[in-house]
């Protein structure tokens, strides 16, 4: 697949014309995707699917088209050449960018993921064991993603992954469900054996009468995949540079005001452990690392080739939405068998939903519990709480108010599978927070 990308970025650039330039980014996965409900496969299948985006770039004028490919060289070849007469057609009629902003520099690289993932065959079947008498609903992708850049300069970039990822939920009547997920690069039967155990007592909690609670402040600890929910409303401008420099980030207080957070919060796009390539397709760069949020206090910010043309600072190969991809919080001391002992009387949130921002410039939040969300006391799961909804600042939740982390941390992979599956991740711990605000 590599040697298919590149040989068309050589032709592409063979048919070049007068001073056309072009940057080119190619995707392809080969994935296995298997639906369940009510604890049995109800659709299976796999997609081999690849595409490729050229940007025909003639001064400081440019258009992008896409097209979805073949995978036989001569077939693929007419309709590239055909999409370039296009854009060439265009690129007259179309405005000066002054902001664009690509990849001059050669700078080559070569990211190959190993293949470690288990056969479909053989993990579906230990998924249907562990929802047996059961009803399990759920969705298993597995299999690889690739990720090429190629331009006009000579320069070549490939990278690939190989990932599997299962959400799951055991469903027991009305709103009352068990949410789980299992992400990595290789099957771990323990592991996954011990999310299926964990589900398992949580469901039978929740066949009991639910708690209700006032609206007040309660202390609460929120799960890993809760807290990428909360980190994904971050995404909505936080760390862009964009953002910062027009006033637009939800965490002005912390950009001009001084605010910060509780010293424990490191959070970094970490793009060496992600599965997200480590360039973006202007031809810039990641770093392995970009540190947002150190030890609580603003440090850095994602900046995209056009942010980095109009405000005159250097690029950190971000997109142009400017928001992480590969994100990450370190974790702190609780470890996993202390979380219960810990929150002591409280509320355990395993999943939120219907998130939003109440008040963006305060980066105040408001959303619902979800799924199996459990009322504790003295350390004891006691019944299933009633929904609620909360609203609160970022800067209570991981600042003020925040009591600690747990050491270990979940690796989550966005589910989504628009066009294509995500390459979206976040490894993240649990975090326990003391006057939690609930609403309603």
């Amino acid at each position: 697949m590599q040697s298919y990308f590149y040989q068309l970025a050589d032709d592409i650039t063979a048919n070049l014309q007068g001073g056309e330039r072009f940057t080119s980014t190619f995707l392809a996965e080969n994935s296995d995707f298997v639906r369940i409900n009510e604890g049995a496969v109800r659709q299976a299948g796999s997609v081999a699917q690849r595409s490729l985006t050229i940007d025909l770039i003639t001064g400081m004028r440019h258009t992008s088209e896409s097209i979805a490919l073949s995978g036989d060289l001569s077939i693929d070849r007419a309709w590239i050449n055909a999409m370039l007469v296009r854009s060439r057609e265009k690129l007259p009629h179309l405005p000066e960018d002054p902001h664009h902003l690509y990849a001059t520099d050669v700078r080559s690289s070569e990211q190959h993921g190993k293949n470690r993932l288990a056969k479909s065959s053989d993990t579906i079947p230990a998924i249907l064991n562990a929802g047996s008498n059961r009803d399990m609903v759920g969705l298993y992708a597995s299999g690889g993603m690739y990720a090429g850049f190629a331009n006009s300069f000579g320069q070549r970039n490939w990278f690939s992954s190989f990932n599997h990822n299962l959400e799951w939920s055991f469903y027991f009547q009305d709103d009352k469900a068990v949410k789980s997920s299992y992400a990595g690069f290789e099957w771990d039967s323990a592991v996954f054996q011990e999310k299926v155990a964990w589900a398992n007592e949580q469901l039978d909690i929740l066949i009991h009468p639910s708690h209700t609670i006032q609206p007040g402040r309660y202390r609460v600890y929120i799960s890993p995949y809760a807290l990428y929910d909360v980190v994904g409303m971050l995404s909505w401008g936080c760390f862009g540079l964009r953002s910062h420099r027009t006033k637009q980030t939800p965490l002005l207080r912390m950009l001009e005001g001084g605010e910060k957070l509780h010293s424990a919060v490191t959070m970094r796009e970490n793009t060496y452990a992600g599965i997200a390539p480590n360039f973006q397709d202007a031809g810039f760069i990641k770093p392995d690392y970009v540190s947002l949020i150190e030890k609580g206090e603003l440090c850095n910010t994602l900046v995209s080739p056009r942010s980095a043309k109009e405000y005159g600072v250097p690029t950190n190969g971000a997109s142009n939405y400017e928001t992480p991809e590969s994100i990450e919080i370190l974790g702190g001391e609780i470890e996993t068998d202390q979380i219960l002992r810990q929150l002591d009387t409280g509320i355990y949130i395993n999943n939120v939903w219907y998130l939003n921002y109440s008040d963006r410039s305060m980066c105040r939040m408001t959303g619902m519990t979800r799924f199996a969300t459990f009322w504790v006391e003295n350390g004891i799961v006691k019944a299933p709480l009633a929904v609620m909804r909360f609203d609160e600042t970022l800067y209570r939740m991981l600042g003020e108010n925040l009591i600690g982390l747990t050491a270990n941390r979940d690796l989550v992979m966005d589910s989504t599978t628009y066009q294509a599956r995500s390459t979206e991740s976040g490894r993240l711990p649990g975090i326990l927070v003391g006057d939690f605000s609930f609403t309603l």
